[in-house]
């Protein structure tokens, strides 16, 4: 039933993500799975062994019988890349907006704990103020009301003395303004206006913000133009996730592949192979009292 190439079918949309299969230790390190999924059913196509983007791409074709998928790009991670790409179209790749913000998410997060330490030599404490409006400065502005506003303005003006926070803040700010947008054309010269500015700032993390960007420039413009999203690629894993605790222990990638894809493939079980159903009581049981 899982290698029922009927099971597949066309696929126009892939979404691509990895899961933790075996934990690391003395032995191994982390061992991963990488799920394909089709965004427009809702499935889950296959799972290939790794993270690797190498490893995606040799098992996408064969396994998935979708001849487009050649070498899926990975996905942009802070600081460095690494792992498979979130969004793999027929003719392009699309990142989604969820990693892309996440990345400069953990930009201004790493720009407000550095300065942190650099000002009062500790980390943060609850009476400090950048530690105290950290949750804020990952908020969006526009669900700010003025109250938030006036305390994201305040703090970085006590507890940043070169603006260093204020600088990340505005940037994620940037990236975050991309996807506010429906107009790719539009998207696109935000985009380019970020990767122009970023390099040109004093502080290295917003320069490594900028370098990732100008990298994954043609996947986030594309994300404009087909609008697909990465929602039914994360629901997906945490369906893995379950199979995974429910399987007490699977070693065997192959066990845990067939076991995931019975539950998560689309797979359409014959009545023959079903349970039989429960027999309703007609009436109530004997009882002696």
């Amino acid at each position: 039933m899982v290698d029922d190439p009927k099971r597949v079918g066309a696929v126009t949309k892939l979404g691509v993500d990895e899961t933790s299969f075996l934990k690391a230790n003395r032995d191994h390190a982390t061992r991963y799975a990488t799920g394909l999924v089709d965004l427009q059913r809702r499935r889950l196509i296959d799972m290939v062994e790794g993270n690797a983007a190498a490893a995606c791409g040799d098992g996408a074709p064969s396994r998935t019988k979708c001849g487009w998928v050649t070498s899926p790009r990975r996905q942009p991670t802070w600081p460095s890349p690494t792992g498979p790409g979130s969004l793999i179209g027929p003719r392009m790749g699309e990142e989604s907006p969820f990693h892309v913000v996440r990345i400069a998410n953990r930009c201004l997060d790493a720009v407000r704990r550095r300065v942190q330490n650099e000002t009062l030599q500790h980390r943060g404490r609850k009476a400090d103020p950048l530690y105290r409006i950290r949750k804020l400065l990952l908020t969006g502005t526009e669900r700010l009301d003025q109250n938030g506003h006036d305390r994201v303005l305040l703090g970085p003006r006590i507890g940043d003395p070169n603006d260093e926070v204020l600088d990340a803040w505005l940037a994620k700010e940037s990236v975050r303004d991309i996807y506010l947008i429906d107009d790719p054309a539009e998207a696109a010269l935000l985009v380019d206006k970020a990767i122009v500015a970023c390099p040109g700032d004093d502080v290295a993390e917003i320069v490594l913000l900028g370098k990732t960007l100008a990298s994954w420039r043609t996947e986030i413009v594309a994300h404009h133009r087909s609008g697909a999203s990465n929602g039914p690629t994360e629901g997906l894993n945490l369906i893995v996730k379950k199979v995974k605790r429910c399987g007490h222990g699977f070693r065997s990638i192959d066990n845990h592949r067939l076991r995931v894809l019975l539950h998560a493939g689309g797979v359409r079980w014959p009545e023959s192979a079903g349970v039989p159903p429960l027999r309703t009581p007609t009436r109530s049981p004997h009882s002696d009292a």
